[in-house]
């Protein structure tokens, strides 16, 4: 059974960091893409960054330079170092699983981790 915890989440100020992490169990599978996204209240969830087993990442470019997504090599853990931190980052963010093999896998969520970027 796949379960993703994630943690980390704070209020910080602008211009801080914050460090997500998200634990991974029963991550089986051969061919896969983590990522993190998040949603802000009364927006639809986005794609933040992802990152795929062999290390490939993308990111969104509003976090461009200032998010960095890694991962552990065996697929257990993938953590989302975020940088100079703005009001417009603030949102629940879900890590995820996204198998890519067999074709049409379904996607595993955690429960979120509030992240709130104010003054």
């Amino acid at each position: 059974q796949v379960q993703l915890v994630e943690s980390g989440g704070a209020l910080v100020q602008p211009g801080g960091s914050l460090r997500l992490s998200c634990a991974v169990s029963g991550n089986i599978f051969k061919a896969y893409v983590m990522g993190w996204y998040r949603q802000a209240p009364g927006k639809q969830r986005d794609l933040v960054a992802t990152i795929t087993g062999g290390g490939t990442t993308k990111y969104a470019d509003s976090v461009k330079g200032r998010f960095t997504i890694s991962k552990d090599d065996a697929g257990n853990t993938v953590t989302l170092q975020m940088n100079s931190l703005k009001p417009e980052d603030t949102a629940v963010y879900y890590c995820n699983l996204q198998p890519i093999l067999p074709p049409g896998s379904r996607a595993y969520w955690g429960q979120g981790t509030q992240v709130t970027v104010s003054s």
